[in-house]
C-alpha cells in the first residue's frame, strides 16, 4: 500500500490537565501518513482522483482549533477518526507532539495506528 504523507504541520490548541495550560493555546505538531493507493492518480494524473492532502491538513486544523481536550491521547484519537471517517484511507499512522511539555525533551506525545478494519 501506498503512502500519503503530511509532516509538521503545526496546529495550535488549547489542551492541557494543568490550569496554566488552560489559560493558553500551544503549538502541537502533527505527522501522518495514510495509506492510499495512488495508481490511479498516477495513471490519471488527475488531481480529483488523489488523497488532497490539502483538504486533509485543513479538517485537522479545524478540528484541533475547535477540540477542548486535556489529552493529547483524546485529541490524536479524536483526528485519526475523522480522517478515517471523511476521507479515501485504509490505514493511518499518526503522530501528535507537544513541544517543550518537558524540560529537556524537544517533544513528547503520542504515535498511533488505526485502520478501517480494526478501529
Amino acid at each position: 500500500m501506498d503512502k500519503v504523507f503530511i509532516e509538521g504541520l503545526e496546529i495550535d490548541a488549547l489542551i492541557g490537565i494543568y490550569d496554566w495550560e488552560r489559560r493558553i493555546r500551544q503549538t502541537l505538531r502533527f505527522d501522518l501518513e495514510m495509506g492510499f493507493d495512488n495508481r490511479v492518480p498516477a495513471a490519471s494524473d488527475d488531481i480529483a482522483d488523489t488523497l488532497n492532502y490539502k483538504a486533509v491538513s485543513k479538517r485537522l486544523i479545524e478540528l484541533v482549533e475547535q477540540s477542548d481536550y486535556g489529552l493529547v491521547e483524546t485529541l490524536a484519537e479524536r483526528c485519526a477518526a475523522a480522517v478515517l471517517a471523511e476521507f479515501e484511507v485504509r490505514w493511518l499512522r499518526l503522530k501528535l507532539s507537544k513541544p517543550g511539555a518537558v524540560r529537556g525533551a524537544q517533544a513528547v506525545g503520542v504515535i498511533i495506528e488505526r485502520s478501517r478494519d480494526a478501529g
